[in-house]
């Protein structure tokens, strides 16, 4: 006799997971709240779902680290389109974690779901690493905005400058005695530090570029730097996983209507 399969469902927030396990007629075998920790999770699936076929949750900020810790220990889970999974769930009734972790379990039940390609533990790392570099810039961005706005307000003006430079023209500007000087020096206090921490990651964006032979070839194109090449070759993290050129474009939102 073949073993009934059954189907999990979770509903994951930022301290609790909600977890529905289902039959494969879409019996409730079980419901439940767990902390969202991956050992907590698995220790629970193994325990009410020791043959589960598939284990589903939404697409989010903690989406990515629950699917390869659960997939590290052997069990089948996919990640479903938030979107998707939505417009589904927002038409039951009585809306909480509980029906939600319910209806995830029917949706992939029944197979009505869209999956998610998971990045991989590298790329989401490089990724990571481009964001907090980015970051920095449109903090030092808005630095040099926000003093160049203040010396403009009293009729000082200067040529464009950036990093150390920058700093150096803004205090030949003012003198020790003007009224903007203290407050303009604390932000040139913070703006030098975030200049410092933008030259770490760059230097790492670097190395990472330099150490990856696909990033080097997408380098050689004109035009392209080493922050895009190496945003795009992890952004496509696995290029098998589309059918032609065209589905990268649709991907990156190029061509909006496909």
């Amino acid at each position: 006799i073949a073993a009934m399969k059954q189907y999990v469902g979770l509903n994951v927030s930022q301290k609790e997971t909600a977890v529905c396990v289902l039959d494969q007629d879409g019996k409730v075998l079980f419901e439940g709240k767990v902390p969202s920790d991956p050992g907590a999770l698995a220790r629970v699936i193994a325990k009410r779902a020791p043959v589960a076929e598939l284990i589903g949750f939404e697409t989010g900020a903690m989406a990515s680290w629950l699917w390869h810790e659960l997939k590290r220990v052997g069990l089948p889970v996919v990640c479903v389109d938030a979107r998707h999974a939505h417009a589904v769930l927002s038409v039951r009734m009585n809306k909480s974690d509980p029906n939600d972790a319910r209806g995830l379990a029917e949706l992939i039940r029944v197979g009505w779901y869209r999956a998610v390609r998971v990045k991989s533990d590298e790329s989401q790392a490089v990724r990571s690493l481009l964001v907090a570099r980015s970051r920095l810039v449109s903090i030092r961005r808005d630095l040099e905005n926000q003093v160049r706005s203040l010396l403009k307000e009293v009729g000082l003006l200067f040529r464009r400058a950036i990093g150390r430079q920058f700093r150096t023209r803004v205090l030949d500007l003012i003198d020790e005695k003007h009224v903007l000087r203290s407050i303009v020096e604390g932000l040139l206090a913070v703006h030098e530090k975030v200049e410092e921490q933008q030259t770490v990651l760059d230097r790492r964006v670097r190395k990472e570029a330099k150490a990856d032979s696909t990033t080097r070839r997408l380098m050689s194109v004109p035009g392209v730097g080493v922050v895009t090449a190496l945003a795009f070759r992890h952004t496509i993290d696995d290029p098998t996983r589309f059918r032609s050129a065209q589905t990268v474009g649709a991907y990156l939102g190029l061509t909006p209507r496909r």
